[in-house]
């Protein structure tokens, strides 16, 4: 059923760096304590969907004529399993989990193209899925004729499509391509055709589902930049995501699902961590009160520091030359392992990251017993604050196949005569003319 509708005082430099990490926050505590007063958008009580899964399927009659009887059993996949939870409106609120944990069932039951088995959701307002983007597309047609048409069935009146055609075909950037069938159209061009007509609707809530995979670099930005205006417009958007970058960048809170269920339900930074836990937990193993994941037989990070003019430092002064030290034992040999490292400030804002497969860096050949240092040279252009670093060690690849990843291994203080209030304050320069 749905229904729509800090440090001791006596220390300055502390002083200051409490000073900003109130600053920096306020923002967001603002926006959670308004989020919290506001009425539900979304509300779900234990919803259930199940699949039957028959152990023989046939492919002719001839099959089904000799086994009458053997489609009878089934096993029974619980997709979604008694889920309850509520959005608030305005909310931003990310869902993860690893494949198959059933992020995408649940929207598709939220959106009614599922019919669950028991349970009720309540959504305030209009709802547009961003599911299966293009579905009702077709192909025979020309970007023309499906724009007006798939408006439409969007709940946009005829003439509301028509006025809002040349921007949408703006923002998916294919006015040369008005006149192709959408046959010839590339996997991506119909995917920014499509989000582009789905985000003309004007819904109260959005259920997104990777539906920008496909998108290339720039559209993906472009799409995000529609999502900040969104949400700065007090939409509610639920978005389905692999991407832990994401979720910690846009959302307000998240939820990860494991098996059907819901695993936990928190802070953007909190439930990256715990999916990172479970998504290394077949392969690796997962210290949680360490923050510590891999199985470190490859190999393991044995310490890493921070150093400033050849000497090791846990504080240093704002636009110094520093560097980042990892060194990583290794105990079996590895080909090309990937080396990276993340820096967080006290309000757990990735403020720098790097890894040696984005930069293009050839690590090399590492036998057994091997010790390697890795160096990264930098300038401290962050704003005052305390900073902690994530040192990791994959395998060659994407990336996603940690080796050892230690969580906040060592901190680094920042500080300043000033503070901007910023993220980071980088060097630059004024010029005034007088016309």
């Amino acid at each position: 059923m749905t229904r729509r509708r800090g440090a001791p005082s006596g220390d300055p430099v502390a002083s200051v760096i409490s000073a900003l990490s109130s600053t920096v926050d306020t923002p967001r505590r603002a926006r959670a304590e308004v989020l919290s007063a506001a009425p539900a958008a979304v509300t779900v009580r234990e919803l259930r969907k199940t699949f039957r899964l028959p152990h023989r399927k046939y492919s002719t009659f001839k099959e089904r004529a000799l086994h009458p009887f053997s489609s009878s059993t089934y096993d029974q996949l619980h997709a979604v399993d008694g889920v309850s939870f509520t959005i608030r409106q305005g909310e931003f609120f990310g869902i993860v989990g690893r494949n198959g944990s059933g992020k995408s069932t649940l929207l598709k039951c939220l959106a009614e193209i599922y019919e669950r088995d028991s349970g009720e959701s309540a959504i305030e307002g209009r709802l547009s899925p961003f599911i299966e983007l293009g579905v009702g597309f077709n192909l025979d047609l020309t970007a023309r004729d499906n724009v007006i048409i798939n408006a439409v069935m969007l709940g946009l009146s005829r003439r509301e499509a028509r006025r809002r055609f040349d921007e949408i075909i703006a923002f998916a950037e294919l006015e040369e391509f008005l006149d192709l069938k959408l046959k010839n159209y590339s996997s991506g061009m119909s995917v920014r055709l499509a989000f582009s007509v789905a985000v003309q609707v004007d819904a109260d809530v959005l259920l997104v589902d990777e539906v920008l995979a496909v998108g290339d670099a720039a559209f993906q930005q472009k799409c995000f930049d529609q999502f900040n205006r969104l949400k700065a417009a007090g939409k509610t958007i639920i978005f389905v995501t692999h991407d832990m970058g994401a979720v910690e960048r846009f959302c307000d809170r998240a939820m990860l699902m494991e098996r059907g269920a819901i695993h936990a339900i928190g802070e953007p930074h909190e439930i990256a961590r715990a999916y990172n836990e479970l998504n290394f937990g077949r392969l690796v193993h997962a210290d949680v009160e360490s923050g510590r994941y891999g199985d470190q037989v490859a190999c393991e990070i044995d310490d890493a520091w921070f150093e400033s003019r050849g000497e090791r430092v846990s504080a240093i002064e704002q636009g110094q030359a520093l560097t980042i030290v990892l060194r990583v034992r290794f105990r079996q040999a590895l080909e090309e392992p990937i080396f990276a490292a993340a820096l967080r400030n006290e309000v757990g804002h990735t403020v720098f990251s790097t890894s040696t497969a984005w930069r293009g860096v050839r690590t090399g050949s590492f036998a057994p017993d091997d010790l390697a240092e890795i160096r990264i040279d930098l300038e401290t252009w962050f704003a005052p604050s305390h900073y902690k670093l994530t040192p990791s060690v994959a395998r060659d690849g994407g990336g996603e196949d940690a080796l050892d990843m230690r969580e906040d291994l060592v901190s680094l203080l920042v500080h300043s005569t000033q503070v901007t209030g910023g993220v980071v304050d980088l060097p630059h320069v004024y010029k005034v003319q007088r016309l």
